[in-house]
């Protein structure tokens, strides 16, 4: 029974990393490119990320081999900064944009990079599943014709683009 048990949460846990049906994470990726702070351009809702505002991602190298992923925003009800802090971890190759990023125990979502500019100048993220999607970019503002490509892009993989939201970066 014990076995049992061990088994059905480690599934459960792992389908929490996975990658939504249809979507295939960015091959080439390189990690040290990826290092350093994007800005949060549009998302999904999450009661995690509700009311914040000017919303940035830095990642950075830890000694252990992972990624630090400091996550900050401004909530604007309570008229402060929230931050938090996680760490990342690849799921297979470091070549291949999958991940999984944990911010309590251990606990991990997926984080799988669907779009990456050459240039490591915009990203889009999804998560597990077509709940969690993020634009980000290494700029404030993302050049408008980029953005519409994106947000088309994330309708045809199913995602609810017409409930994005648009974070302020003020």
């Amino acid at each position: 029974m014990k076995k049992l048990l061990v088994l059905m949460l480690a599934w459960l846990l792992a389908g929490c990393v996975g990658v939504p049906e249809g979507i295939t994470p960015v091959a080439g990726f390189q990690v040290d490119r990826y290092l350093g702070r994007w800005y949060e351009v549009a998302r999904l809702d999450h009661s995690f990320e509700r009311g914040l505002e000017q919303v940035t991602a830095e990642y950075s190298p830890r000694e252990d081999g992972t990624i630090r992923v400091l996550n900050r925003g401004y909530n604007t009800n309570k008229q402060t900064w929230e931050e938090a802090e996680g760490r990342a971890k690849f799921v297979g190759s470091k070549d291949v944009g999958q991940l999984k990023v944990s911010f309590f125990g251990p606990f991990y979502g997926g984080y799988n990079i669907v779009e990456l500019d050459p240039n490591y100048q915009y990203v889009m993220i999804v998560g597990n599943d077509r709940d969690y999607l993020w634009i980000l970019s290494r700029t404030p503002q993302l050049d408008a014709a980029v953005q519409q490509r994106l947000v088309e892009k994330a309708k045809s993989l199913g995602f609810a683009t017409d409930k994005l939201i648009y974070v302020k970066q003020e």
